[in-house]
């Protein structure tokens, strides 16, 4: 590993696993490292370098992506023909990746992300094995269309149990995500409804309320949740809340405020209150919040969850849990339509629910999210009282706080350059809003290896060029 005594200087502004990349791929073009050679394993050059494995392991994802080496699987990493190089640079030239993504990201703080390790892989093929056979052959035709029977008694027995959801199943519909389930219940409130919606907010609703600028209005969030006494000074009809861990300030809707929305829809007849409960099931200090469903008394709240936390994004299953004057009605209006979600995606799930492998898994995760959270909060706190935290009793995010002279904007172009996405907590801003000057980034932490999460933000921070409080 002569060859690979590289000068990593430890407190440069340049990232580690940068000079590591820079100093390898410059090897390769001057044929110190040859063709066909072959790159110790992560772990050997990490102990050699004296560096982590994550700082490798980017350094290595960087140069097989530029095509400098190849990975193949229980061999290691060797050295490719600069020749083949060259004509992999000319064709890439032409070539963009999807979602206008041209950087390459190796630390991604996406608040969207799973855990996707500890996924019980066995048991749902075990499932899906058995679903593939003659005698179900009844899964070839369309189902009932607000989603097969034997899925939506599992969802209300789970939703009673974990979050005093009150419901039959008669009340629930299925729906391919909440971006398929969102349009259908803004038809079902018809065209007279004004949407109150959080501000800031999760920006799929925000999007689709939006697209009539006359009939959303933007209601200001603080560490209380939504401010009811200025929804109630507007005209909104339906107020949009995440009332469990608030997207994504975090913050969790008081009681009194709970109360006080709950009084602002009983007071007229067409209000209403949908609650996007996205990721209820992972609550890491003090009881459970209740629904505000469970909780209403007349029937004003529309209930709305998916599986992309609890389960995996890909799975595309969401459901809404409708009052029973709104299910009347789609019943009325949309009895026609086919149900969105696969049947037999329906099947394995409610296998998988009824068995109790769901509650399992739940349970698993639980753990381990909140062991994550556990190394976020220690590892950010060495940063205390320039970064500080927010937001972290439940779900696979939190806010930060950025006590320094650098901008939003600032923070996110050096993680960028860095190869770290992040969010800033304007671009869940709507319209005019008194944003504190102080920086805030939105930080997820679920698809982090617990392994990285310590190395990942101590890379982040030192990109932004913050200093442990000594």
């Amino acid at each position: 590993m002569d060859y690979l005594m590289f000068q990593l200087e430890k407190n440069a502004k340049t990232p580690l696993y940068e000079q590591l990349y820079n100093e390898i791929k410059e090897a390769i073009i001057d044929g110190t490292i040859e063709e066909g050679a072959k790159l110790p394993s992560k772990r050997k050059l990490a102990e050699f370098l004296a560096v982590s494995q994550t700082t490798i392991e980017f350094a290595y994802s960087q140069l097989v992506a530029e095509g400098f080496i190849s990975s193949e699987a229980r061999k290691g990493f060797f050295v490719q023909n600069l020749e083949d190089l060259a004509l992999i640079e000319q064709e890439s030239t032409h070539m963009t990746r999807e979602g206008n993504e041209t950087e390459d990201i190796f630390i991604d703080f996406s608040p969207g992300k799973i855990d996707t390790e500890s996924f019980p892989f066995a048991i749902w093929r075990k499932y899906m094995k058995e679903i593939i056979s003659e005698a179900n052959k009844d899964f070839l035709q369309l189902g009932h269309p607000q989603g097969d029977f034997e899925l939506r008694q599992q969802i209300s027995s789970y939703l009673y149990q974990s979050r005093g959801v009150k419901c039959t199943p008669e009340q629930i519909i299925l729906g391919s995500g909440t971006e398929q389930l969102m349009p259908l219940i803004i038809r079902l409130l018809g065209k007279e409804a004004i949407y109150g919606i959080e501000n800031p907010g999760y920006p799929l609703t925000h999007h689709l309320f939006l697209e009539d600028k006359h009939k959303s209005i933007p209601i200001p969030v603080d560490i209380e949740g939504v401010i009811v006494s200025q929804l109630e000074q507007t005209n909104a009809t339906v107020m949009y809340v995440t009332p469990s861990h608030q997207f994504p300030t975090g913050a969790v809707l008081s009681a009194t405020r709970r109360s006080q929305l709950l009084s602002w829809a009983y007071q007229q007849e067409n209000r209403y209150i949908i609650e996007d409960d996205y990721d209820s099931e992972f609550r890491y200090t003090g009881r459970p919040i209740p629904s505000l469903q469970g909780i209403d008394q007349n029937q004003r709240v529309i209930y709305l969850s998916t599986f992309s936390k609890s389960l995996m994004p890909s799975l595309r299953i969401a459901y809404a849990v409708l009052p029973k004057t709104l299910i009347m009605q789609y019943m009325q209006k949309y009895s026609y339509y086919a149900a969105t979600v696969p049947r037999m995606d329906q099947h394995v799930l409610t296998k998988f629910m009824e068995s109790g492998h769901f509650a399992k898994h739940l349970n698993k995760m639980r753990k381990i999210y909140k062991r994550k959270l556990e190394i976020v909060t220690k590892t950010i706190a060495e940063f205390n009282p320039i970064v500080t935290i927010s937001g972290e009793q439940a779900g696979m995010h939190i806010l930060l706080t950025i006590h320094t002279c650098k901008t939003e904007e600032e923070l996110v172009l050096l993680s960028k350059q860095a190869g770290i996405r992040i969010y800033a907590l304007q671009e869940y801003i709507t319209g005019d809003f008194e944003n504190a000057s102080t920086p805030k980034i939105v930080l997820g932490f679920g698809g982090i290896d617990t392994n990285d999460i310590s190395a990942s933000i101590n890379t982040l921070i030192k990109v932004w060029e913050i200093r442990k409080t000594p």
